[in-house]
């Protein structure tokens, strides 16, 4: 500190400002300074007694002002807004800045904004939520140990696989068990613990399984394509926990080992003739342990699930169905064959090979990575067809508007032989829609020749065959066969004998 008395001292002692410099140990700057600054303020040496250094020190820098007033964060509201997705410390420091500005206050930069932030949160014991968001993260593993199952014919004893899915932020869990770890029963439990918490987490963490990720190294990750498509179907992202790396997943872990305890544990005595039997008993176990009191803090994971369930993202209208990838080959009739089943493609595509997704419900056709067809998936009866009329070609398209009970009904107008002719038509297709072209053609026919003619053509059909086709009537009426009629049976004679003659012979006849 500059010893501003000793200054003025050696000053009235004839001493230049270098030599002063030297002995009160500051630069030659500071000599003329504090000079200056005493001769402005009318003090010269010797001061007074009653003068002390610090007023001194004021009389010199009359200019040096308080420290400034800073103001001060509410760090309840900093907290509550952290627990929001996408609120970082610097955005609530930014905005914190700005309403400083508005009122005319002093803000305090940020690295002191995060100093007293975390000095709040070691005295209030804020921490508690801080490392997971609510409604950020849903950590999935299968549980080491196994359930049993017993196989009621056999006698066997069958392993049951236990899925466990953990909220971090709430502790909240769910558990299920499968008899296997493959991707459907995989697929499933992650639909089942959606629909359990009732919202969809943005983070979806799970371990390098093959059922969620094929690779994954330090620069590239490839998630299994089923896996991928619930996570886009939930609108969360997938977000495997590094290799060799068990701290990414803690929560889970924990979780883990909690409901091996707590639940399989409990039910180790207990035995189960079927799967659902045993997850009724997993299930009641879990309530339990959700809303069992903490041991470490108040509440429990369903009271802190309450306040975390707000953030959860909703859930879609239809729960993912797994689907299944295949190849085929669009037909001349722009129909692909599906499981023995058939879907109509635009027929643009005839001869293509396209990429077919299968689920339980619905048929998707893709071709070069764009969906082109969609179908209701069809059960029971084989080669059904599905058909949409936008991909028929635009002249097959106007038979759309007729129907096999329309045909019949105009046929049964003309007669019982066109409509006999016309039933065995559209059934002696596989499809009906295949005879609509002959029946048309019949149409046309009685515009042509005449209703009268067409029936008698149908009725000398049906002599020769039970399913008359249409080139069958056609050649008929063509040959004017239809206009033949049968002989005529002959009129008995009024005698046995052939010479007998009658009276209508006389008849007329003179004498």
């Amino acid at each position: 500190m500059t010893n501003y008395r000793e200054i003025l001292r050696l000053d009235s002692l004839g001493l230049n400002k270098t030599q002063i410099a030297d002995a009160c140990d500051c630069s030659r700057t500071t000599v003329i300074a504090v000079l200056r600054r005493a001769e402005e303020a009318g003090l010269c040496y010797p001061l007074p007694e009653s003068l002390s250094d610090k007023e001194l020190s004021s009389k010199l820098h009359p200019s040096v002002q308080e420290k400034p007033v800073y103001k001060m964060p509410d760090y309840e509201y900093v907290h509550k807004e952290l627990q929001k997705s996408g609120v970082t410390l610097k955005l609530l420091w930014l905005e914190y800045c700005e309403r400083c500005r508005e009122n005319g206050e002093l803000p305090y930069q940020s690295t002191q904004f995060n100093k007293y932030y975390s000095d709040y949160a070691i005295k209030t014991n804020a921490t508690m939520h801080l490392n997971h968001k609510p409604g950020e993260i849903m950590q999935v593993d299968w549980a080491g140990d196994t359930a049993a199952v017993i196989d009621t014919v056999t006698g066997e004893i069958i392993p049951a696989y236990l899925f466990v899915a953990s909220l971090p932020y709430s502790g909240y869990a769910y558990a299920e068990s499968f008899f296997s770890m493959n991707q459907e029963c995989w697929t499933a439990a992650h639909v089942n613990a959606f629909k359990y918490f009732g919202g969809v987490t943005r983070i979806l963490q799970c371990d390098n399984l093959k059922t969620g990720v094929i690779y994954h190294c330090r620069t590239e990750v490839t998630l299994n394509k089923a896996y991928s498509e619930m996570a886009e179907h939930y609108g969360t992202s997938i977000l495997p926990c590094r290799v060799r790396s068990p701290k990414d997943k803690a929560m889970v872990e924990g979780t883990v080992g909690v409901i091996t305890n707590f639940v399989l544990g409990a039910l180790r005595n207990r035995r189960f003739l079927s799967l659902p039997e045993l997850n009724e008993a997993i299930w009641e176990r879990l309530e339990k342990l959700n809303h069992a009191p903490f041991q470490k803090r108040d509440g429990s994971r369903a009271a802190a699930f309450a306040d975390e369930k707000a953030f959860l993202l909703p859930l879609p209208p239809r729960p993912f169905e797994l689907s299944e990838w295949k190849i085929a080959t669009v037909a001349p009739n722009y129909h692909i064959s599906v499981e023995k089943q058939n879907y109509s493609v635009p027929y643009e595509y005839i001869k293509q090979k396209v990429d077919v997704r299968i689920t339980k419900s619905t048929v998707e056709i893709f071709f070069g990575g764009n969906r082109i067809a969609s179908h209701p998936r069809l059960y029971g009866r084989l080669n059904q067809y599905s058909t949409v009329e936008a991909h028929m070609p635009p002249n097959h398209q106007q038979y759309i508007q007729w129907n096999g009970e329309r045909f019949v009904k105009w046929a049964s107008k003309i007669g019982i032989n066109t409509k006999t002719a016309v039933s065995a038509i559209l059934s002696g297709y596989k499809i009906e829609q295949q005879g609509y072209k002959a029946c048309m053609g019949i149409l046309k026919l009685a515009d042509k020749y005449s209703p009268g003619r067409l029936e008698n053509a149908c009725k000398k059909a049906l002599t020769f065959t039970p399913r008359p086709s249409l080139k069958n009537i056609q050649a008929i009426l063509s040959s004017g066969q239809d206009k033949e009629q049968p002989p005529e049976e002959e009129k008995p004679s009024s005698s046995q004998y052939g010479f007998t003659r009658g009276a209508e012979y006389y008849v007329g006849r003179k004498n």
